[in-house]
């Protein structure tokens, strides 16, 4: 995972979530109580779409998974961290950087279910939500390409400096996770370590309904 981060700024973990678990979630996204806000993307120029914010206390499959995930992904934020010279440093347990988001006045889960139909997309963006944000992010597929949609891409896109953007899209299956940078990424150089800005989206879905689980790991202001 490390060098696929430091080549590309993603990797694919493939089977992270098994058919029960991804038709779970695709099945209580209309269950208002696991859920604290939902955005109708089009009303804010995001693309067309609808995604759901989960609610404290996570559901148990989500908050494990955003505590299992966490402590190899900050030893990896560390490093980039030196590489990029930075001094801030991840703790190494997921409660305790929850804790220093809420010390900057970030207390307001990020997890979150996306709900793709046909003709909506996701412009490229970043998900900051305040001046405390984890370097990477994850983003699980719940729908089977080919049966459940089609269409709807993963894209990301680097913003190289002095050069063009570079663009990825990425297949997958079912339950498969994507763990990328959220923001930026370094990059070495003939002149030492540069900085890549990365953006990340979903194409158009042409048919069907995608769903995806979002596992962000810093909260909201």
């Amino acid at each position: 995972m490390a060098a696929d981060m430091a080549r590309q700024g993603w990797h694919v973990l493939p089977q992270v979530l098994d058919p029960t678990d991804c038709s779970a979630f695709r099945g209580a996204y209309d269950d208002d109580a696991w859920y604290r806000r939902t955005v109708v993307m089009q009303r804010h120029g995001f693309g067309r779409g609808e995604y759901r914010y989960f609610r404290y206390p996570l559901p148990d499959r989500l908050a494990t998974l955003r505590e299992a995930f966490y402590p190899p992904l900050a030893h990896l934020a560390n490093e980039w961290a030196g590489q990029l010279g930075r001094a801030q440093l991840y703790p190494g347990d997921h409660a305790t950087y929850l804790a220093q988001c809420a010390l900057a006045g970030q207390s307001r889960p990020t997890p979150l279910i996306l709900r793709y139909r046909v003709g909506d997309y996701n412009c490229l963006h970043q998900d900051l939500y305040g001046a405390e944000h984890f370097p990477f992010q994850i983003a699980i597929l719940l729908s089977q390409p080919g049966e459940d949609f089609e269409g709807g891409e993963f894209v990301i896109v680097e913003q190289r400096p002095r050069m063009q953007s570079r663009a990825h899209v990425v297949p997958l299956r079912q339950g498969d996770a994507i763990v990328f940078a959220v923001n930026e990424a370094p990059r070495a150089g003939t002149r030492g370590t540069y900085r890549v800005k990365l953006r990340h989206g979903v194409s158009e879905v042409r048919a069907g309904e995608r769903f995806t689980l979002g596992v962000i790991f810093h909260d909201a202001s």
